[in-house]
């Protein structure tokens, strides 16, 4: 028995070692409604025995670079376009397990209250990220605002704008900062989140808004080596219940779309 005690001790070690980080998920997340959602569901996954340790964050750089480097497990704020984005200019190589929601993209003043007021030459702020970048300037060719060289190009930039009959000049920042600019600008192009962030009701107060069919599906991301991962997996039935699809109903009254 004494031989046998140490090597026993030693498994019964590891064993408790290893349990103590079984079913913990670490998610980076944006506010809202990303972690409004994630703490929505975090009682539901506790039952499954998932610990979801919610990280939050205000940017939409370091979620993606602490799920690369492996600091953090999955993250939940960005779309596809931004992911593919990232993974190109950093050699990424992080996934989609799923959509999520539609947060549509709209524009907003606090100067006007009609696209019709728009003057000619007036200052337009848009997102500096390339996804939404692009993103705002096909919202604003859909308006019939600007016309782009390639109307379908997903990072089309003010680079490549055909024609821009009002002669609109364009300011491009950070995209968390421009709810807080829109003083300073005849329109902004924001995120729906940070227009909620900032008490922006993007169906009361949006001048013009993406449909419910956007292409903009928010997505929850992790490594390629964890897509498989069965913690991970609930998360995503767990996001994709009728209870996640009836609070975003309920809750968000149109603001958010359900993409699943």
């Amino acid at each position: 028995m004494k031989k046998l005690f140490p090597a026993f001790a030693l498994s019964l070690a590891a064993l408790v070692v290893g349990s103590a980080h079984a079913g913990k998920l670490t998610v980076a997340a944006t506010p809202v409604p990303h972690a409004e959602l994630l703490e929505f569901v975090k009682p539901a996954l506790a039952e499954q025995g998932v610990e979801l340790d919610i990280k939050v964050f205000t940017d939409y750089v370091q979620p993606n670079v602490q799920v690369a480097d492996g600091l953090l497990d999955v993250n939940f704020f960005q779309h596809k376009p931004y992911l593919d984005t990232f993974n190109e200019g950093q050699k990424a190589e992080l996934v989609s397990v799923g959509l999520v929601h539609v947060e549509p993209f709209g524009a907003y003043s606090k100067k006007i209250k009609e696209l019709s007021e728009l003057k000619d030459g007036a200052l337009v702020a848009l997102p500096n990220d390339p996804s939404n970048g692009a993103r705002a300037l096909l919202l604003l060719q859909k308006e019939g605002l600007i016309e782009l060289k390639d109307p379908t190009n997903i990072l089309a930039t003010s680079r490549d704008i055909a024609k821009n009959p009002k002669k609109l000049k364009f300011k491009e920042l950070e995209a968390a900062t421009l709810p807080r600019v829109l003083v300073d600008v005849d329109l902004a192009l924001i995120n729906t989140n940070y227009a909620l962030e900032a008490g922006l009701n993007p169906l009361e107060d949006a001048l013009f808004i993406e449909g419910a069919d956007s292409p903009y599906a928010n997505i929850v991301v992790t490594h390629k080596d964890k897509a498989e991962n069965e913690d991970v997996k609930k998360l995503m039935d767990a996001l994709h219940s009728d209870a996640v699809r009836k609070e975003i109903t309920d809750k968000y009254k149109g603001a958010i779309v359900p993409a699943f």
